[in-house]
């Protein structure tokens, strides 16, 4: 196969964002020509229409959309290289991209990359949060340095991708005053009706917390599911429901979201790995971040 020749994936690139090979023109400072001519041998060693016409412009096909899909990530990274070779060497900030999984704690996620950022020297954090497996993604193509999630990176497949054990954090039930008032007496057998938000079914800690309440007989009423640790204590502030967050966050819990503890859910533990691409890790801050977890 012909090596992909990367200035016409350039063009294509250009005109896709553009949405018209006349705008693309314009920003490259080339001719119209000359961009059409590049996009008919992209298309002709895909073997594949990147584009259909629509009206004056053009939109993406099926295949390329899927093309800009990688092109958008080639370029990033070639950003990223770029970035890297002119800071080499130099006295410039030392940077972490850390993905936060929704699931995550956000006061679990600020306590262990605070770590970092002590860290002789200047240390840029840039964080990004999202979904498990979109994070993974991001990490495989080297867009971020490090995940940080609550569950170790999968077995098999050809992702390179390794795990290190940051800790484990008791988990209580947590709850505003007037929802504590009522439920906190002759607790756990109180949650019959009570509202509970919950995680969704995609986290690990929602299992553990619903097997604990069959174990002590409890039958609340959940009124939220949130995918989004952060909204789901958002809403737990407001008085929505009680919910669950890490015991030793207790104190930060009651001045930020202005909450309680409710009691302990014995047997159940929030989890957070470390995922990265290196098993011998490199990164100095990943390093650090790594050494400072509990297993």
């Amino acid at each position: 196969m012909t090596p992909l020749n990367f200035k016409h994936l350039h063009y294509f690139w250009v005109v896709a964002h553009e949405g018209s090979i006349t705008r693309a023109a314009a920003r490259l400072g080339v001719a119209v020509q000359t961009i059409s001519g590049q996009l008919s041998l992209l298309e002709r060693q895909l073997g594949k229409a990147l584009f259909n016409s629509q009206g004056r412009g053009l939109a993406l096909s099926e295949a390329g959309r899927a093309a800009l899909g990688y092109a958008d990530r080639i370029f990033e990274l070639g950003d990223a290289l770029v970035d890297a070779v002119h800071n080499s060497g130099s006295n410039a900030s030392l940077r972490l991209r850390a993905g936060i999984s929704d699931g995550i704690p956000k006061l679990l996620a600020y306590g262990l990359l605070k770590k970092v950022t002590t860290m002789g020297g200047d240390v840029r954090l840039i964080c990004d949060e999202g979904e498990f497996e979109d994070l993974l993604a991001d990490l495989a193509l080297h867009r971020l340095d490090v995940v940080l999630t609550d569950r170790p990176a999968p077995l098999g497949g050809n992702l390179k991708v390794f795990s290190s054990h940051l800790g484990e954090f008791a988990t209580g039930l947590f709850a505003s005053a007037d929802l504590a008032a009522r439920y906190r007496a002759d607790f756990p057998r109180r949650l019959d009706d009570a509202p509970l938000l919950l995680p969704t079914r995609h986290h690990a800690l929602r299992h553990h917390i619903e097997r604990w309440l069959e174990q002590v007989g409890a039958r609340p009423n959940i009124v939220g599911e949130f995918e989004d640790s952060a909204l789901m204590t958002t809403f737990g502030r407001g008085g929505l429901g009680i919910f669950p967050a890490p015991l030793a966050l207790a104190e930060q819990i009651a001045s930020q979201l202005e909450a309680v503890p409710l009691g302990a859910m014995t047997g159940v533990s929030e989890h957070i790995y470390a995922l990265s691409n290196e098993r011998r890790i490199r990164h100095p801050a990943v390093e650090r971040l790594c050494a400072s977890g509990g297993g």
